[in-house]
């Protein structure tokens, strides 16, 4: 799902940086309001863990790769914001040292694995986990779901920027100055493999991790702290 360097036109680059500079700002925030010093070293470990996940990346048709993410479950253990924090932080070093993802798109790819993923992803599971017991199996459906649905809009959305920009950049011939491959292509190219493979392994990870801190560490799927100042 990373973006690499040239896929996108300076313009929708400088679009994507300009929606994240207010996000991060207000994640920066919220975090530094919110989290108590005995959740610093998880959100450091939902960094690390972000991180070594995404390495694990197929290429797909069309110049980008598919993934697992991580985000839904940083998300539902530290609560959204957070979860922004630590997957820009894990974008940020595997384009800057691994030249995975652009520099120029990591605005892009916050925007579709740091943001929406997250955010979709653990409001999904509190609606399915709404008044379950801390220890209900449907915390562990709900965290499942979360994670498929989660990475499946972000992969949609990844999908929707490839497919524009050919309509957005183009020679007076018609010929694409970016990314060469339209909706048509880029859509179903993207959702395909999230849909099928990866997505999944999205959701088993996120559901057998929550499925085991309910055995092991329940008071870790409490409130989140990011959402009670709200």
């Amino acid at each position: 799902m990373h973006i690499p360097d040239g896929y996108l036109g300076p313009a929708t680059c400088g679009v994507f940086y300009a929606v994240m500079l207010p996000i991060w700002t207000v994640a920066s925030k919220i975090v530094k309001k919110t989290l108590k010093a005995k959740q610093v070293p998880i959100l450091a470990i939902g960094a690390a863990f972000s991180f070594v996940i995404m390495m694990f990346n197929v290429p797909i048709p069309g110049g980008t790769t598919g993934h697992a993410v991580g985000g839904a479950l940083v998300a539902i253990l530290l609560g959204p914001w957070a979860a922004c924090i630590a997957i820009t932080v894990a974008l940020v070093i595997q384009a800057l040292l691994f030249g995975d993802g652009g520099i120029t798109a990591i605005g892009a790819n916050c925007f579709n694995m740091a943001f929406v993923l997250p955010f979709v992803g653990y409001y999904i599971y509190r609606a399915i986990s709404y008044n379950a017991p801390i220890d209900s199996n449907r915390r562990v459906i709900a965290a499942g779901v979360g994670g498929y649905i989660g990475i499946n809009v972000a992969a949609f959305l990844a999908g929707i920027e490839f497919g524009l920009q050919p309509l957005l950049y183009h020679t007076a011939s018609g010929q694409a100055l970016y990314c060469p491959y339209g909706l048509k292509a880029a859509v179903p190219a993207m959702l395909g493999g999230h849909m099928l493979v990866f997505g999944w392994v999205e959701a088993i990870v996120t559901a057998l991790v929550i499925k085991y801190l309910l055995k092991t560490a329940p008071e870790l799927l409490g409130p989140s702290p990011s959402l009670r100042n709200k």
